[in-house]
């Protein structure tokens, strides 16, 4: 297996990036690999386990693939031509590999399906969250995609389904500032300069449920969702807010986190075209909420 180490990497050595990322391996596997001479860099050469983080580097070695469930849901692509795919993700299906999910993700798909070994994801959504998700085809044209997220000249709509609360003063912007700790499943907020920003507007409510628009300003890990628990109607479905729940079974697909990226809007950075797209996905507990309120999933709520 060939990795590439990120070029906005932060990790001291070759070792810390390798057990961050690979965390389904098992503790002590990867420190394992290192005594065993088992990572290797271009020359052939083992690399030794404080080996310097590199970013661009490109390491080897030879990994044993866990079992992956498979996830019943297919990839829709919304747009390709040379430059881009646009993807619509189903819940459950991580965008790229990391950890237990290598096969089972949306870029793996992808390129199988199109025959496109070099895709790229210019940005990623959570596994459990469904919606839109770009993707590059020439590596050379990445960083062009990727800047467009960073500089937020990327319009993101979404929608979320959670409780309605009547004395719940909408539409509003969120502020505040969230941190993520490594190796702590959910973020939080803290005090200080806020770092994440969220338009919430409601767009329709019914049985106790409200459709909520969610426009993002920022890219906060958890962002949407610790912004709607904030505010006192966490999403639906959700396994960490407003407190985290034990994790099911990797084959129960039911009860899908209540999230979508809707809309995706930029401007090429390569050709100048104008780009808006939608996904065609719904979520289950606004289209059938009574089976869905009783823990029914819903077909079709992917």
């Amino acid at each position: 297996m060939r990795v590439r180490l990120p070029v906005d990497g932060a990790w001291a050595t070759v070792r810390e990036h390798l057990v961050e990322r690979l965390t389904g391996a098992g503790p002590g596997t990867i420190e394992s690999m290192f005594a065993a001479g088992l990572v290797v860099g271009a020359d052939g050469r083992a690399v030794a386990p404080d080996a310097p983080y590199l970013p661009g580097m490109y390491v080897w070695f030879h990994r044993e693939l866990p079992t992956e469930v498979p996830v019943p849901f297919p990839v829709e692509v919304v747009y390709r031509d040379e430059h881009i795919v646009v993807a619509d993700k189903p819940h459950f299906l991580a965008t790229t590999p990391r950890g237990m999910h290598v096969a089972e993700t949306a870029l793996a798909r992808l390129r199988r399906e199109l025959g496109v070994p070099a895709l790229t994801a210019a940005h990623r959504l959570d596994r459990l969250t469904a919606g839109l998700v770009l993707f590059t085809v020439r590596p050379e044209e990445r960083g062009a995609y990727q800047t467009l997220f960073r500089d937020r000249r990327v319009r993101k709509e979404y929608e979320a389904v959670a409780p309605y609360d009547p004395a719940l003063t909408l539409p509003r912007t969120v502020r505040s500032r969230i941190v993520k700790e490594r190796g702590v499943r959910a973020a939080r907020e803290v005090a200080g300069e806020p770092n994440a920003e969220t338009r919430v507007e409601l767009a329709g409510h019914r049985a106790g449920l409200g459709r909520y628009r969610l426009v993002p300003t920022t890219g906060q890990t958890h962002q949407l969702r610790v912004h709607l628990n904030s505010l006192g109607v966490p999403i639906l479905g959700d396994p960490l807010y407003p407190e985290a729940v034990a994790c099911e079974s990797p084959g129960a697909f039911r009860r899908p986190l209540q999230l979508l990226a809707r809309a995706l809007e930029f401007t090429d950075p390569v050709t100048g075209a104008e780009h808006a797209f939608t996904s065609a996905r719904t979520l289950s507990a606004w289209t059938s909420y009574e089976s869905w309120a009783a823990g029914v999933r819903s077909p079709g709520g992917t």
